[in-house]
């Protein structure tokens, strides 16, 4: 595996000492790698997922180690050995360590979504919980191998749970529900929790993209949301917002799609926004033109309604957007992280702007409103009618004449009409018939112990075999089946790996023949049944060997 590949790397630390043996540790998006100062290649390589904890030396230890922990029970030391003295050696192992706590818990949350799924889908057939018990927990294949064809049906499943689940909405007032705390030094203390942050997401996604490319590469946690408070986002009656603050280019995103809602057209008719005036008086009870145009004309007030309605505007469009978009933070290495942040103000929005994208049962009724029966045209247009002397040349089109007779409807209605006269002058013949004698003989050679009807009896399969035997029939015929799935899936064998699944699963084939079939037949010999339950199995099993036996007689051929 090459060291030096395409992956972001994380953080790089030199002077790093495995087994006596001076390397660099690389810190990647998704694995942890060693790599000898000599060579281009990562001698350990371990993923996040895979890795369970990991441990520092105590500082009263002279040497600097950080162990990482692996779930299989394995275990790899490493030794911080800086040139600079034993604090730059600290400094670098603590690094990694603040580094690892961030990325751990993402990782193994994802493998505990996996696993929760994996439950999900067992407790949901028991089929396919059946197929593991006999099949895994039996030791005839491994999870992975019957995980691995699941996987189709594993995602299935998921996006029908997603399409199935309701989009819960963003609340409007998300931001000013964030009760600020003194915290005894002219500052507040913020509490967040997973679902503001997700709010914030899905409503404002330009923040999500700061925090994407400064988390936690350039800033912390905290720093991030420390300077998201100072923003104009939570302060909306800010007018001068410097270019070199984080959350300036936000800020012109925000006024370019401001401008793009001013610019869409309102499609309700029954609507007209623009008649709309800032009057906070009626008709007639005094006040001048002046006076009304006062509060429209302040810079800072227009900032700010503009400002309400467009988070009123985002927080309407935050339930169209992609469900990808809607999930937990994940990358987030607490769920209550506290900022700290010198000034607070909440706002709360009065005032929306209309999204252009209706529901179509809304349009339907605003049709219904504005349409009206009485007034639409009910004159009716005259039509030609299409008079045919034979249908077929219209539905067919023209054909190229033929030597050949073919039916026309014509002789159709002809022959019906010939059938229906012949049944009507039909007379019955019992001259022509079976002796009744002759019948009843018949009847009983035909039925169930006559004479051409060897090997059956009056009593049906179903009620000679016990349910307990028909359902353990039944459970084996799923397993064995589910086995020759992946065995005939794997030809034609093109690959090397499709080699090897192919010996792995003629293997499996055989531990199944040995473990489970052969003591289902041994147990069903006992009741001395007529037929052979487990014959159609065995003569699935004898196809599958000699289709392998065939491929590696071919095979052995060409190498020769």
């Amino acid at each position: 595996m090459s060291g030096r590949s395409s992956e972001e790397v994380l953080l790089i630390v030199n002077h790093v000492k495995n087994k006596k043996t001076e390397g660099n540790l690389y810190m990647m998006g998704e694995r942890v790698g060693w790599m000898q100062g000599s060579k281009s290649n990562f001698t350990y390589s371990y993923l996040y997922s895979d890795i369970k904890a990991q441990k520092i030396s105590p500082d009263t230890k002279e040497k600097v180690q950080l162990q990482l922990n692996m779930h299989d029970g394995s275990a790899n030391t490493f030794h911080f050995n800086n040139p600079k003295g034993r604090e730059a050696a600290v400094k670098d192992r603590d690094t990694v360590k603040e580094l690892l706590l961030q990325l751990l818990p993402k990782f193994k949350r994802k493998l505990n979504s996996e696993l929760e799924e994996k439950n999900r889908l067992l407790q949901d057939n028991p089929e396919i919980f059946q197929l593991y018990k006999d099949l895994v927990v039996s030791g005839v294949m491994s999870s992975d191998e019957f995980w691995a064809q699941r996987a189709e049906m594993q995602s299935k499943s998921t996006s029908t749970k997603s399409e199935g689940n309701q989009v819960v909405g963003v609340s409007a007032a998300f931001l000013a529900d964030i009760k600020p705390e003194t915290d005894g030094c002219n500052g507040l203390k913020y509490n967040l929790t997973t679902d503001i942050i997700e709010s914030i997401f899905r409503t404002y996604p330009m923040v999500k993209k700061k925090h994407l490319e400064y988390v936690p590469h350039q800033l912390s946690e905290s720093e991030f949301w420390t300077r998201f408070f100072q923003s104009h986002y939570f302060h909306r009656d800010r007018t001068n917002i410097s270019k070199a603050e984080m959350f300036s280019d936000c800020a012109k995103n925000d006024e370019k799609e401001i401008s793009d809602e001013i610019e869409k057209n309102v499609s309700d008719p029954l609507i007209d926004l623009v008649a709309g005036a800032d009057v906070s008086q009626g008709e007639g009870y005094g006040g001048s033109s002046s006076d009304q145009k006062s509060f429209s004309t302040n810079h800072a007030n227009l900032t700010m309604i503009r400002r309400f309605n467009h988070h009123s505007t985002m927080v309407l469009k935050a339930c169209d957007i992609n469900s990808e978009s809607t999930k937990t933070l994940e990358s987030l290495g607490t769920s209550n992280p506290t900022l700290t942040n010198g000034n607070s103000n909440n706002a709360n929005g009065a005032h929306s702007s209309k999204d252009s994208s209706e529901p179509v049962t809304k349009k339907a009724k605003m049709q219904e409103k504005i349409n009206y029966s009485d007034l639409k045209d009910t004159s009716e247009t005259s039509s030609v009618n299409l008079r045919l002397h034979k249908m077929e040349g219209y539905l067919h089109g023209p054909t190229p004449v033929m030597a050949t007779k073919y039916t026309t409807s014509e002789d159709v209605i002809a022959a019906t009409q010939n059938v229906t006269q012949e049944m009507h002058n039909w007379v019955l013949t019992l001259s022509q018939v079976v002796s009744s004698g002759t019948a009843v003989s018949v009847l009983g050679e035909l039925s169930p112990g006559g004479s051409l009807m060897h090997g059956t009896s009056q009593q049906q399969l179903q009620h000679m075999v016990p349910e307990e035997m028909q359902e353990e029939l039944k459970t084996q015929y799923n397993a064995l089946l589910e086995l020759l799935r992946h065995f005939w899936a794997c030809f034609p064998v093109q690959s090397k790996s499709l080699e090897e699944k192919v010996v792995r699963m003629k293997s499996t084939l055989e531990k199944f023949q040995m473990a489970k079939l052969q003591p289902l037949k041994e147990s069903i010999q006992q009741y001395h049944y007529a037929l052979n339950l487990t014959g159609h199995m065995e003569e699935l099993l004898s196809a599958a060997f000699s289709k392998f036996d065939n491929w590696q007689m071919r095979k052995m051929s060409k190498k020769s």
